[in-house]
């Protein structure tokens, strides 16, 4: 298998790090092969660690058991860990742009990409809600058919809205999209993650799944119609549920994905449970793509204090979704 391109994101965030540190961890987790893509002076600011500065992926895979291999990125600036500015966005822009071109054109296994800063980001003519549907677009991928899903180890959640403020919420929520994201999540579980029979259980929008329309409509008007649509098309969907009741441990015994109409709904549960070992997978592309689910945090950046645990699983899911692939291929 090719090794995994991995984004560093920000140079001045806690990216550079992370994969250093995976790196290092890379035989106790079994991680396969992967290759920094980014500034490789962001990584010599923050670790001691061999790094070798690669032309190819072919040399990559040959010198990843010796050194951190890095398909170096010029930002141009200098690099302060914890101080964004205009010119590590545009690097993490470039090694994003790089990363996703490995991994469309197979010369890489997989794409794993690292914690960006959206508001640098938009400073320098980023368009997208996030790198999610940057990647959606770079792949040819229509917005409603990547999913993005949030994996811990006990728990796999995917928020039917994203980034929108609350209020929208309701206007967003259509049988048609809940339909959408439920089929691209079944076929992204049995395609990645080798579940034959995903069942996926879908939270309420209001409290207690609207209490039979006395609390909300959404539940009996959208949510319920789009599961049906669901269960004629063959797909073992239940719901809606109460969301209060729908994460404790018997409750996910029950359930491959639980999908939820908005963001924090999802999001809380999962990074409650795993903070240090989420991964944001999306769903639906024509190529792997994880995340460590989490962001820069500018303010741990070049302390030595930034925990690797997510991007180890990133890095580790990549690798098991494209065996799986490559095995189907």
């Amino acid at each position: 298998m090719a090794p995994i391109a991995v984004s560093l994101g920000d140079p001045a965030g806690i990216g550079p790090e992370i994969v250093a540190k995976a790196w290092a961890a890379r035989d106790g987790h079994v991680l396969p092969p992967f290759v920094a893509v980014g500034d490789a002076r962001a990584i010599e600011r923050v670790s001691a660690g061999p790094l070798r500065r690669v032309d190819s992926m072919d040399e990559a895979a040959l010198v990843f058991a010796d050194a951190l291999p890095v398909l170096h990125i010029d930002q141009g600036g200098d690099i302060t860990p914890g101080v964004p500015d205009v010119d590590g966005a545009r690097s993490a822009l470039h090694a994003l742009e790089v990363a996703v071109g490995l991994a469309r054109s197979a010369a890489a296994a997989a794409l794993v990409t690292g914690p960006v800063s959206k508001a640098q980001l938009y400073g320098v003519g980023f368009t997208h809600p996030g790198q999610t549907e940057f990647v959606a677009e770079r792949c040819g991928i229509a917005r409603d058919n990547a999913v993005m899903m949030l994996a811990g180890p006990t728990l796999r959640v995917v928020p039917l809205t994203t980034h929108v403020p609350l209020a929208q919420v309701p206007g967003l929520l259509t049988i048609e999209l809940i339909v959408a994201k439920a089929l691209a999540t079944a076929r992204g579980l049995r395609r990645d993650f080798g579940i034959a029979s995903p069942r996926l259980a879908f939270a309420g929008l209001n409290p207690h799944a609207g209490e039979g329309g006395a609390l909300g409509r959404e539940e009996i008007d959208v949510i319920a119609p789009a599961i049906a649509q669901l269960k004629e098309q063959g797909v073992d969907a239940t719901g809606p549920f109460a969301a209060d009741t729908m994460f404790h441990p018997r409750a996910r015994a029950g359930y491959d994905a639980a999908l939820c109409p908005y963001h924090d709904q999802a999001l809380v549960p999962l990074k409650t449970l795993h903070f240090d070992e989420g991964v944001n997978m999306t769903l639906g592309l024509p190529v792997v793509r994880t995340s460590p689910d989490h962001g820069t945090a500018f303010a741990l950046a070049g302390r030595d204090a930034a925990h690797p645990g997510a991007m180890i699983a990133a890095i580790a899911m990549a690798g098991e979704a494209a065996r799986r692939r490559a095995a189907a291929a």
